[in-house]
């Protein structure tokens, strides 16, 4: 009775006896991967929270009296600044700005950044006039005429993003000029002027500009957990596998004794 309990035992593992088959390396490739997929998942759930945040901020904004430049305080974080509904009333200055390889429906073009003189702060910014199509011929710059006259619209403001790949540039006085990322700080130096280190994006319903294309929230919440799961899952099953693996390796070492 006591060889047949015995047995019993020797065929029932718990997980720890399979774990300690294993080899040192393999268990450690195997939590690296596994607590990276986590991380992930991790990472897309706590974007989803940042996205939903971002949106019941927005709802709040969009009944909120548009602010003057002067009523902002730029040393606010990114959060906070963004979406902030202004009202301004100035003067484009003749810079242009074109802002490359920004798509609309699967056809290349740019985005129109043009500093602007308000006159309310005595403040200046650069303003996204819109989406403009572009060439298949890359020496060929669009012709855009400047905005001439004073000029009251709102907008939105919007801190610029750092590029994932930066790329020094070089400024000209060949105007419209085009860019591969708009830095506020770097242009006001090449203009010799003060710039806010924010950009205005301009409502849908102004009137100047061009195809107003862009949109503040590219990936719903909804999406981001849809992919913090399918990191979750994958992880589970990358453990239950590696976990399979090693109890087969195990059984086929017992095999050969």
């Amino acid at each position: 009775m006591a060889e047949s309990v015995k047995s019993k035992h020797e065929h029932i593992q718990s997980p720890f006896a399979v774990v300690s088959h294993w080899r040192w390396p393999w268990v450690i490739f195997t939590l690296l991967v596994f607590s990276s997929l986590i991380k992930l998942g991790l990472w897309q759930w706590q974007r989803a929270d940042e996205k939903f945040e971002r949106l019941q901020r927005m709802q709040e904004l969009s009944v909120s009296q548009p602010l003057s430049l002067a009523q902002i305080d730029y040393r606010q974080s990114p959060e906070l600044l963004n979406d902030l509904p202004v009202h301004l009333s100035g003067e484009f200055l003749s810079q242009i700005f074109l802002l490359d390889n920004q798509t609309d429906n699967g056809k290349t073009g740019y985005r129109v950044f043009v500093p602007f003189q308000d006159t309310l702060s005595k403040q200046n910014i650069l303003v996204n006039l819109g989406w403009l199509p572009g060439s298949i011929d890359r020496t060929i710059i669009p012709e855009i005429a400047p905005i001439k006259g004073l000029q009251t619209f709102s907008g939105h403001v919007r801190v610029v993003e750092a590029p994932l790949f930066h790329i020094d540039q070089t400024y000209n006085n060949i105007w419209p000029q085009r860019v591969q990322h708009i830095e506020p700080e770097a242009i006001a130096r090449h203009l010799k002027i003060n710039l806010a280190p924010v950009v205005i994006y301009l409502d849908p319903d102004v009137t100047i500009g061009y195809k107003k294309n862009w949109h503040p929230i590219v990936m719903p919440p909804a999406k981001h957990r849809g992919y913090a799961w399918q990191w979750f899952t994958l992880a589970i099953a990358f453990l239950t596998l590696m976990a399979w693996a090693a109890h087969k390796n195990k059984n086929k070492k017992e095999q050969r004794k």
